[in-house]
């Protein structure tokens, strides 16, 4: 069964930290592009960041993150990481993550991240 289990959100303070965790099972992660999306409620689900398939998986990340938000991946744990630093209020949000091949694509039932200014 394919499945993607997102932990690791909660309640933090500005300017604290928190590490997201994708677990991916029935699939290997280092097949597929990874990425952490975020949704507000009442808004548009956005991409935060994402690591490509392959070996060294490129990344990328929205504007709004970079430099405070790193992805990587463990193949041998077959899991996704976001780590997060320096967080702001409007980093509060639903966290899912995702996973494409280019002929499938999964989701994660996603983790809440809130943060208290």
């Amino acid at each position: 069964e394919v499945q993607l289990v997102e932990s690791g959100g909660g309640l933090v303070q500005a300017g604290g930290n928190l590490r997201l965790s994708c677990e991916a099972s029935g699939f290997r992660v280092d097949d597929y592009a990874i990425g952490w999306f975020r949704q507000v409620p009442g808004q548009e689900r956005v991409g935060t960041s994402c690591i490509n398939a392959g070996s060294p998986g490129r990344t990328w990340y929205a504007d709004s993150v970079k430099g405070r938000f790193t992805i990587s991946r463990d193949n041998a744990r077959n899991v996704v990481y976001l780590q997060m630093n320096n967080l702001k209020p409007e980093d509060t949000a639903l966290y899912y993550c995702n996973a494409d091949s280019g002929l499938r694509h999964y989701w994660g039932q996603g983790t809440q991240v809130t943060v208290s200014s």
